[in-house]
């Protein structure tokens, strides 16, 4: 059996459905969290690990078939991170507030990033640079969100809206 680079329906069907699985965990993770008092592994696993993880369980079935994979997952990651942070800010100097906002946000990031990252693998188009970006991207996603999580820098984007503090030390 000839094992054949899977089709845009299959690759949109596992995107599509990552974003149910991104907002599920996240919002699992998201609630871990709080629940748990801040509970500090949990940290690390909010949003960003949910896309992760997603990644790594699409990865078997199509991913490692196709051309564009990491590079697609690299900018996904990033996109996603930027989107949030984006969105929250603007939607905080226009006064829009409150959990509805934030989930929203959450939702619509997501289903953007995974956006992005379906038509980055579908382009038949494959360079081997763009993958060794791509992995570039993971690398300094995972290094960022771990690193920052702990220890952020006294910046208005890492003040914790709640606390007022920045990390969660």
């Amino acid at each position: 059996m000839i094992d054949q680079k899977p089709g845009k329906k299959k690759i949109l069907a596992w995107e599509m459905s990552g974003i149910l699985f991104i907002i599920i965990l996240g919002s699992a993770f998201h609630f871990i969290f709080e629940l748990r008092g801040g509970l500090r592994i949990a940290a690390l696993l909010v949003g960003f690990w949910s896309a992760g993880i997603w990644a790594v369980i699409e990865f078997f079935p199509y991913g490692k078939k196709t051309g564009n994979f990491l590079m697609a997952k690299g900018v996904s990651f990033t996109l996603l991170s930027i989107l949030i942070a984006v969105i929250y800010y603007i939607s905080e100097a226009a006064g829009i507030e409150g959990f509805m906002i934030h989930a929203v946000n959450f939702f619509v990031s997501i289903a953007i990033a995974q956006s992005v990252s379906y038509g980055i693998t579908i382009t038949r188009k494959y360079r081997r640079l763009l993958n060794i970006a791509g992995s570039l991207l993971i690398v300094i996603n995972i290094a960022a969100f771990s690193l920052l999580t702990y220890f952020p820098f006294s910046w208005p984007l890492f003040r914790d809206p709640i606390t007022g503090g920045f990390g969660i030390f």
